[in-house]
């Protein structure tokens, strides 16, 4: 890149965030009604615009398609057709149905001097960085998050899905600009250069907070280079446990479900661990089944040794997010052992366990060090939407402000209103 292209991406990056900055303002003090018909406008504008979303998408898929390298996961999560625009615009209706976080009192304080009122107030972020890739639905997502809990926000997808998340960012101005809001409340970078990545997240006095949602190359450069707070969305390494007390129907129908429904979602399955007690009467018929769905299975020793189709599982396999119909499986001595195999592998993303003893469920759930640990159900409701939070931006896997699901309310911080009468700490000079 020459010097003058590098100036030309500072300065389009310092203008959006004095856009994005102004527009907060604005934001932070509208009312939900117009926030709301905001959103419901840019509904019916993804709907009306459907055609030509697809075709926009076409392009994007075009490009994908003549690389070999690319997964049909991949190419699954990058793809929009009418159902998956109207499941957007739907979305999109929920977020309005939610409740406003912006203005909500959380606590009421019990002040030393009585004559004074504390409350904890929510407020926004202001201004938030979302970098993402492939996904052209997080596009529609994070825009109405954003807009809902009165920030603005710069858009950063994947450079797969360019044309595709341009065409939605259309719609969701749309609304703005129909329920007289400031377009530039969302806006999304216009260059798929990786410079504009690395101004952004130098840009302190007009980004509040950055998220990024991809895979762990992303989160580890933005983690490393980032100068404004990071809500990390790390990769999701997702352990099922299969524990000897288990019900063999719920075991096969949640793994099937947590494995093969969607492999491309971070909800997904990577490693199964099972009890050693019910190795050879639990997973013979799981991996059959799976292995009739058309998943690779790669196992330890054990586990090879039952089907002559299983691979032999190595290291990196424990390391990885396939993201595809693979599976690792491994046997365990027992709830410790495959407690510290997740401790040791896992990203702290989303983890499971199968059993009936409520004790054994309890220490899994108290002990597992995960923003979602969960029992007896399929890790692929580790999704915003399924928590009821309308939908989300990412699942956050550090400990900081925000953990889980990223909804309306993880979006916003607080600030105290103070209000007395007069009220002074010593002697009013009145008095003196």
């Amino acid at each position: 890149m020459c010097p003058s292209e590098t100036k030309d991406i500072e300065a389009i990056m310092n203008e959006m965030g004095q856009r994005a900055k102004a527009a907060s303002q604005q934001l932070a003090n509208a009312p939900t009604e117009q926030k709301n018909a905001a959103l419901k406008a840019a509904a019916r504008s993804l709907i009306e615009n459907t055609q030509h979303i697809m075709e926009e998408n076409s392009k994007d898929m075009d490009a994908v398609n003549q690389r070999p390298d690319y997964k049909d996961s991949y190419k699954d999560r990058l793809k929009l057709d009418k159902d998956r625009i109207k499941a957007m615009a739907d979305g999109l209706e929920d977020i309005a149905k939610l409740n406003d976080p912006v203005g909500e009192v959380i606590a009421n304080l019990t002040p030393r001097n009585r004559d004074l009122t504390i409350e904890r107030v929510r407020v926004p972020l202001g201004v938030i960085g979302i970098i993402y890739e492939s996904r052209p639905n997080v596009t529609a997502d994070a825009g109405a998050l954003c807009l809902k809990s009165g920030n603005a926000c710069i858009l950063r997808g994947g450079s797969d899905s360019f044309h595709s998340s341009r065409a939605i960012l259309g719609c969701l101005q749309n609304g703005l600009k129909e329920a007289g809001l400031d377009p530039n409340c969302i806006q999304l970078i216009p260059t798929t250069d990786r410079a504009a990545v690395g101004k952004l997240l130098t840009m302190t006095d007009t980004v509040d907070v950055i998220v990024p949602r991809g895979g762990r190359g992303l989160i580890e450069r933005i983690q490393r280079e980032s100068k404004i707070p990071v809500f990390s969305h790390l990769d999701g390494l997702v352990h099922i446990y299969l524990d000897k007390e288990a019900d063999p129907k719920k075991a096969l129908d949640v793994i099937w479900d947590a494995k093969l429904r969607r492999t491309g979602i971070c909800g997904a399955l990577e490693t199964l661990l099972i009890h050693e007690d019910v190795a050879f009467t639990f997973a013979p018929s799981i991996i059959e089944e799976l292995l009739k769905s058309g998943c690779e299975i790669r196992g330890d020793d054990i586990i090879q040794s039952m089907d002559e189709r299983v691979k032999k599982a190595t290291e990196e396999d424990w390391k990885t997010e396939y993201l595809d119909k693979i599976l690792s499986v491994r046997v365990v001595s027992g709830l410790e052992e495959a407690m510290h195999h997740i401790e040791t592998y896992g990203s702290h993303h989303t983890d499971c366990i199968i059993t009936e003893n409520d004790a054994v469920a309890t220490q899994f759930l108290n002990e597992v060090n995960s923003a979602i640990v969960v029992r007896n159900a399929s890790t692929q409701f580790a999704d915003g939407g399924e928590f009821g939070m309308g939908a989300e931006i990412g699942i956050s896997t550090g400990k900081m402000h925000a953990r889980g699901p990223v909804g309306v309310e993880q979006l916003t911080t607080f600030k105290y209103k103070v209000i007395g009468d007069g009220t002074t700490r010593g002697i009013p000079h009145s008095k003196k």
